[in-house]
């Protein structure tokens, strides 16, 4: 089995990853860099979204050649980390959340286009993703083991929001959220779950709370604040991945939902 690992804002490479071997894969999408090597255990293939440095921000990354990537080098499932802004005011900084739902209305790519990989008329494959949640539920349980055996505080459940960076968002955008439900936002995770649902490769998603989001409080997160639990996220983010790595080996998690196509 190999399990893709995407991680984001602070994590820019894994701990402890045996014989890494970065590689740049060709896709139709363009190219997208891959580190694979041995990870708690079992292959693992990496993505960094910003690349070493950040050197890319949030709508500089490349969604659809990451995910078809992964694919293409065999990911049977992925697991992606987020740092994120809490939405929902119960939410503890410096805890992790796995999320179960999403909010991502305009499904769109950083560059205004859809997100999908069904980008061709008549292209073999095409399909509408059909589900009734977007995440593995035996990923969210591999998540969940790992955060509560590595001894973190964690979330069962809670509605990840999809937001456009790289600015922040105004406090009437918060308001919109909340009341839609969302729990935590982030610039990054809506286009993953989207392409790799239509990928057929089972996706979970693990949030670690860095700040309130504009307006949750009535003062602000201190930016400092927000850099610190950034710079403390990697910990908890690379233990939990650690210990769940073995019950996905376990699990062996199909595709979420189904696909309805036309060939």
């Amino acid at each position: 089995m190999r399990i893709g690992i995407i991680t984001g804002s602070g994590t820019y490479a894994l701990p402890d990853f045996e014989d890494a071997r970065p590689t740049e894969v060709a896709t139709e999408f363009g190219p997208a860099t891959i580190t694979e090597g041995r990870f708690a255990g079992a292959d693992v293939l990496h993505v960094s979204r910003h690349l070493a440095g950040h050197a890319r921000l949030s709508h500089q990354v490349t969604h659809q050649a990451n995910i078809a990537a992964l694919r293409d080098r065999g990911a049977d499932a992925i697991l992606g980390v987020t740092v994120c802004g809490a939405v929902d005011a119960t939410v503890p900084l410096g805890t992790l959340m796995v999320f179960d739902d999403l909010h991502f209305l305009a499904n769109r790519l950083p560059d205004g286009s859809i997100c999908t990989l069904h980008t061709e008329p008549g292209r073999p494959g095409r399909s509408h993703w059909v589900y009734e949640e977007p995440f593995s539920a035996p990923l969210r349980g591999a998540l969940l083991l790992g955060a509560r055996e590595a001894g973190l505080v964690v979330r069962d459940g809670g509605c990840y929001g999809h937001v456009d960076g790289p600015r922040f968002n105004t406090k009437a955008e918060i308001r919109m959220l909340a009341a839609c439900g969302v729990t935590a936002v982030s610039q990054t995770a809506g286009p993953e779950t989207v392409l790799a649902g239509e990928a057929g490769i089972p996706f979970a998603l693990l949030g670690y709370a860095t700040d309130y989001a504009n307006g949750v409080q009535d003062e602000a997160t201190p930016v400092a604040e927000l850099m610190r639990l950034i710079g403390e996220s990697p910990v908890a983010l690379a233990a939990t991945l650690a210990a769940a790595v073995p019950h996905v080996q376990r699990a062996q998690p199909g595709p979420v939902g189904t696909h309805l196509g036309f060939d």
